[in-house]
């Protein structure tokens, strides 16, 4: 029999199923972004999202900017490269690409180190090029949601480090999903709706105080986007421009449960829910797109097999209650994507499992 959702489960990356817990405090009261009791949930929201990964204030401020998670990691790259300086932008996938897609648009002067899409972004060529000089940021995606893989930040942040350049981390897909050494990071991004657990319309920067005092020259290339100004701004207790209230209260409840939970936990409830759907996908006889040890573990990439179109899986599996994702770019005809963000039961995810075998052998029935 057919499985009626009133809601969808999302196994989107992002935007995700919230909780109870979190949807309620959408229906906190209005509330003027001008007045005191503002400054106090703005405050907190700040002060949480550094206490996820333990940073401390003295070192590093959260920067909160209203827009998707692409709002603040344009915020960072127009804002962590001076007038004169040159960015390097390491790609391996979509995201790494949209990087240096907002260079050019901003006119920063850039180059690019690209990996095939599945593989991890290239140390050794990293380091060959900082040696050579000219550079004074490097640009890089953590969790690379186009195809699952997990690029080893820490490991290419220290490399930047020793060469004396500054680095911009897109952790949008990553951030309180996945463990972040802050040694080495200047500029990490990451938005409210995906391993927080809040919904969509906030983003944010953790910069690193240092970091972006350290930009020759500063210039603003954005008015909306000019980071030093959310900075300074924060620090005075104002908001730079009007916030998307409704949004914030939610992300101060998320954040709340995320705490509680702890980080440590989160991510190891990621750990076991990816690996059920992998474990479920290869034993119905799908193939993984790369090894899961490149992978993240709040996505999984799987191939689509011969005879089945994504749009046959996505509308099959959204008929019982499960929206998945479509491949980007070349990949789209390729495989799809879940995701296993936000609050979802075990038991729907082993359901999911069932229903991955059910359309595999309609398809080997003449069926699908």
């Amino acid at each position: 029999m057919q499985h009626i959702h009133t809601d969808p489960i999302l196994l989107n990356p992002g935007p995700v199923n919230v909780s109870e817990r979190v949807r309620r405090a959408m229906c906190a009261p209005d509330m003027c972004h001008r007045e005191p009791e503002f400054s106090d949930l703005h405050e907190d929201v700040r002060r949480k999202l550094l206490n996820v990964y333990g940073l401390s204030p003295d070192e590093f401020s959260a920067v909160l900017i209203s827009g998707s998670g692409t709002a603040a990691v344009e915020s960072a790259v127009c804002g962590a490269v001076g007038r004169d300086e040159r960015l390097l932008v390491m790609s391996n996938g979509v995201y790494g690409e949209r990087m240096a897609e907002m260079a050019r648009i901003h006119g920063i002067e850039y180059e690019a180190i690209t990996s095939e899409w599945g593989a991890l972004l290239d140390a050794a060529a990293l380091d060959e090029r900082l040696a050579a000089g000219g550079v004074a940021a490097l640009a890089l995606v953590h969790h690379e949601t186009t195809t699952g893989v997990l690029n080893d930040v820490a490991a290419l942040a220290q490399i930047a480090s020793r060469h004396g350049v500054r680095t911009i981390v897109d952790a949008v897909s990553s951030f309180a999903g996945e463990f972040l050494d802050f040694t080495h990071l200047g500029f990490v991004t990451g938005t409210s709706n995906k391993c927080i657990h809040g919904i969509p319309g906030i983003s944010f920067v953790i910069l690193n105080r240092s970091a972006l005092s350290s930009v020759a020259e500063y210039t603003p290339r954005s008015l909306y986007l000019d980071l030093r100004n959310y900075a300074e701004a924060a620090d005075a207790g104002v908001p730079a421009f009007t916030p998307a209230i409704p949004a914030l209260y939610v992300l101060n409840e998320a954040l709340d449960e995320l705490l509680e939970e702890g980080l440590a936990a989160r991510i190891e409830l990621y750990r076991k829910r990816s690996s059920l759907i992998r474990d479920a996908a290869q034993r119905s006889g799908y193939s993984l797109f790369c090894d899961p040890i490149r992978m993240g573990s709040s996505l999984t990439s799987i191939m689509l097999p011969p005879g089945l179109s994504y749009e046959a899986l996505h509308d099959r599996l959204k008929a019982d209650g499960f929206v998945i994702y479509a491949g980007q770019g070349g990949l789209r005809v390729r495989l799809f994507r879940i995701a296993n963000m936000g609050s979802i039961a075990w038991g729907d995810l082993e359901r999911l499992g069932a229903l991955l075998e059910d359309v595999i052998h309609m398809r080997d029935d003449g069926q699908g």
